[in-house]
């Protein structure tokens, strides 16, 4: 009798715990979906007054003109190429410090590493952008000779330095879960320590670090305070490297304590927030279909 009651108990028990789980996972689809409904219904009232391809392509962001210019080319072009160069910085750094930390390095320094690259993702970008402003803007100008230290470099160093946690911790996730026997049998084939991590443990764990650098990129584009303070606020295309940009975000930041309610102004921000939203949401896509695809072919091989 008593076990019949205990077995009945640990049931309802199960039965609760995984009712609860599932109200919290409705709970937060709902929310993401009325965040993003309530971001389109501010955003698509722009494409009233004009057509998308000369928001899209438009190379003048002057909001308050008369008339006013809402091309976010510029904006769009700044967003990407800050990405691209952080991620160019923070892709090798990411990968090479978690084959490190999973493959090579003692117990000992392993541990204190991981606990820097964790103290340093929870850095506040606050921080981040204000080193930026206060120690590498000056850097940048004495050393190159430039009108502004805020520009290209600077913010893409800043990103780089947010980006670097995310791709090394879940690189070094991917790698730690490659089953010990693919190394074992890499060693009795009488391959070396180096040869072992390139050609057996990077690509059995590429899935993941595939999904680790798509998901870098995604925090890399969608960061605020960093670009709003160090890129330098400039709505123009660059022309080089160490030109001021402002990237989507900023430009949001920037401007919707300053722009009218339900304004074309308004609206227009908005507008740029659901690009923004759709280019982050192509990422995690990409990175979900890298993931998959190299699961798949890595079962096959093997």
């Amino acid at each position: 009798m008593n076990n019949l009651k205990q077995t009945l108990t640990r049931h309802l028990r199960e039965i609760m715990i995984r009712k609860l789980f599932a109200f919290f996972a409705v709970l937060s689809v709902l929310l993401l979906g009325l965040i993003v409904l309530f971001l389109f219904r501010e955003g698509l009232p722009l494409f009233k007054e004009i057509p998308v391809s000369r928001f899209l392509l438009g190379s003048a962001w002057y909001p308050t003109y008369d008339p006013p210019e809402y091309g976010i080319w510029p904006l769009i072009v700044g967003s990407l190429i800050v990405t691209m160069f952080s991620c160019l910085i923070a892709v090798p750094f990411g990968i090479l410090s978690a084959i490190y930390i999973s493959e090579i390095a003692p117990a000992r320094i392993r541990e204190i590493l991981k606990s820097v690259i964790e103290l340093l993702a929870g850095l506040p970008s606050v921080v981040l952008g204000f080193f930026g402003m206060v120690v590498l803007a000056p850097w940048l100008q004495e050393t190159f000779d430039l009108p502004t230290g805020l520009n290209i470099v600077n913010a893409s160093l800043m990103l780089a330095v947010m980006a670097i946690p995310t791709i090394s911790s879940i690189s070094e996730d991917a790698l730690y879960a490659v089953p010990r026997e693919f190394k074992e049998a890499s060693y009795a084939l009488g391959a070396t320590k180096y040869e072992t991590i390139i050609k057996v443990a990077v690509p059995a764990a590429f899935s993941g670090i595939s999904t680790a650098v798509i998901l870098g990129m995604a925090r890399a584009i969608g960061e605020t305070m960093v670009v709003l303070m160090v890129a330098g606020g400039a709505a123009a295309i660059p022309r080089g490297i160490f030109d001021s940009v402002r990237p989507m975000t900023a430009s949001i930041a920037a401007e919707m304590g300053e722009a009218p309610f339900r304004s074309g102004h308004y609206h227009a921000l908005f507008a740029t927030g659901i690009v923004l939203f759709l280019i982050t949401l192509a990422f995690n896509l990409i990175a979900d279909q890298l993931s998959a695809k190299f699961k798949k072919e890595g079962c096959g091989t093997l």
